[in-house]
Formats: C-alpha cells, sequence, structure tokens
C-alpha cells in the first residue's frame, strides 16, 4: 500500500531537529533516513520529499550547524569592546559551540561537499565574518591572502584542539577559557597577527614565513 503523505508545512525542520538529536546521542553511522522516519513518527518515505539520501541529510545537517555558528560568532562580534576582547568572545563562543555540539562539529568539517555547494559555501560564510571582523580591524591594506587564510586556520585549529581537550576531559572548561584567551593573546600578538593586523611589530625583522 503506497504511504500516505504526511501533511506538515514544518516537516523538514522537524526532521532535521530529530536528525540532529540522534546525531548527538548516536553519532554520524547511526544516522538513517528510515531511522529518522520512525523517530519523527512519519511513513518510511517522507523523508525522502526533502532530502533524496543519505548524504543530502549529512549535509542539510552540516550547513545547520554552520549557519547556526556563523550567527553566533556574529553576535560575539557585536559589542563595544576594543578588538582584541571581542576576538576572545568569538574564540569562547567557538569553543563552547564544539563542545556542546562535538559530533555536529565534526560532522560540519568532515562532510563530503554536497553538488551544489551549499556546504561549501556555507563555511565559507563563517569565515567570511572572520574576514570582515580582520577587515575592518586593519589600518593599511589587507593582508596577502595566504596570510590572512593561515591566519583563521591556525585560529581555528587552536580552537578545535582546546574543544577536544574539554571533550575528552582532559582540561575543564574554566581552563578552557584562559587557554582559549592565553591562545588569542598570543596569535594577535603574533608575526602573523601583526601582519593580518596591520599592526605595529610586522617589518622585517619580524616578517612572516613565506608571506
Amino acid at each position: 500500500m503506497a504511504d500516505r503523505p504526511f501533511h506538515h508545512g514544518n516537516l523538514r525542520q522537524v526532521l532535521l531537529e530529530r536528525a540532529e538529536a540522534m546525531l548527538r546521542v548516536d553519532g554520524v553511522d547511526a544516522l538513517s533516513l528510515r531511522d529518522l522516519a520512525r523517530q519523527a513518527g512519519v511513513s518510511h518515505g517522507a523523508p525522502r520529499s526533502h532530502f533524496i539520501d543519505r548524504q543530502a541529510l549529512l549535509d542539510a545537517l552540516a550547513v545547520r550547524g554552520f549557519d547556526r555558528l556563523t550567527s553566533a560568532i556574529r553576535s560575539a562580534l557585536r559589542s563595544e569592546a576594543d578588538f582584541d576582547e571581542r576576538f576572545r568572545r568569538v574564540a569562547r563562543t567557538y569553543v563552547a559551540f564544539a563542545v556542546d555540539d562535538a559530533a555536529l562539529m565534526e560532522l560540519m568539517f568532515a562532510v563530503k561537499h554536497d553538488g551544489s555547494g551549499l556546504v561549501r559555501d556555507a563555511a565559507a560564510g563563517l569565515f567570511q565574518v572572520l574576514d570582515e571582523a580582520l577587515e575592518a580591524e586593519q589600518d593599511g591594506p589587507p593582508a596577502p591572502a595566504d596570510v590572512q587564510e593561515r591566519f583563521k586556520l591556525l585560529f581555528a585549529a587552536t580552537l578545535q584542539g582546546t574543544a577536544t581537550l574539554v571533550a575528552a576531559r582532559r582540561i575543564t572548561a574554566d581552563q578552557a577559557d584562559r587557554l582559549v584567551d592565553d591562545a588569542v593573546g598570543e596569535l594577535l600578538g603574533s608575526a602573523l597577527g601583526a601582519q593580518v593586523l596591520g599592526r605595529s611589530g610586522a617589518g622585517p625583522g619580524t616578517r612572516v614565513r613565506g608571506a
């Protein structure tokens, strides 16, 4: 017998919320469209009206994660505090997200990019927020693209490492906050940070290797 259509104007949102809950508890390997339908209380074919296959579901979850993290980063940057403090707030926000939604964060950076580029575009949107914040702080011309890219990658890698230590219970949340503050201070005060931000100290004696 054919499955009856599930009349629900917000079905896609409901499915994504259920999928994210399953991801958090059981991990990405446990996600399937059939189990998702069962969890949501719909026919096993209903999810395919929104996600053609499992990969499409994973892509949608990744986009949802990037959008939420980007929104949180934007909020952290909206402050009257000086740039260094706002950047510390960004770092703490990133780590908090990576700890609270560890499985989602892992999926966001591990998922294969979909053919339409939605995941790639969502990830680019996150780093665009950082680009805008860095460019707003620069006094002179922007740093070379490869230097700015290295700065962002080092920033993200440092925060991911900190979040991993918290998730593994190697350090406490309070220790993570102090570690983040120290790491951001060192990064912004480094030769790489000076060149990206156009601050004094990025002269010949501190020129970033390869720049």
